[in-house]
């Protein structure tokens, strides 16, 4: 991409930089490897986010490109996905462990969300690009890494580094320079007292 794109997000109240700044590319440089000590520290903040009673209810698969894991991975995704994650640095699958012996935890997917987020966060601040997805097939993931049924993937998080608007399938080129938006908090905040 070209270094005066700019894609800091305008917000309504300052926040900070590592927020307003980071956004989801599709545009990989598919010649880089990951950097190991940048998805090591993602990961480290990813285990140090809050959870209800500490359960810690996360679990991760992390797939760098060129493996036969990172290839199960792409497999899984749909077709949209796989043209443009496939090309990441790495591709990490977020589980959430929704029981432990025999106890639930109605909130592991709300945990699971703040360790992605947090790895999201880190991830950016050491020069990472990330993008997560829903798109894929989750029950095929399970049988390929023979998961229990108390460990359900829940998304997939291609990371990376950043590549060019060419790097970036032609379908989802326009998306990399378009504006940020968001709605306004207003339709967010439901009571506001």
């Amino acid at each position: 991409m070209p270094d005066t794109l700019d894609r800091v997000a305008v917000t309504d109240a300052p926040i900070l930089d590592v927020l307003s700044q980071r956004w989801s590319t599709r545009a990989y440089d598919s010649t880089a490897p990951i950097d190991e000590e940048a998805l090591r520290a993602a990961l480290e903040a990813a285990r140090w986010s809050p959870s209800a009673y500490n359960n810690q209810p996360w679990r991760f698969i992390v797939a760098r490109r060129g493996t036969e894991t990172h290839a199960k991975i792409v497999e899984s995704l749909i077709e949209f996905n796989q043209a443009w994650a496939a090309p990441a640095g790495a591709l990490v699958v977020f589980i959430a462990e929704t029981s432990r012996e025999g106890r639930e935890f109605p909130s592991a997917l709300y945990d699971l969300g703040q360790a992605a987020a947090h790895f999201t966060v880190q991830a950016h601040a050491n020069g990472l690009y990330t993008h997560q997805l829903t798109g894929f097939d989750a029950d095929a993931v399970a049988a390929a890494f023979e998961l229990d049924d108390t460990l359900r993937p829940f998304s997939v998080m291609a990371v990376g580094a950043h590549g060019t608007i060419d790097d970036a399938p032609e379908f989802a080129r326009d998306g990399e320079s378009a504006p940020r938006v968001r709605r306004p908090i207003a339709e967010s905040v439901l009571v506001d007292d």
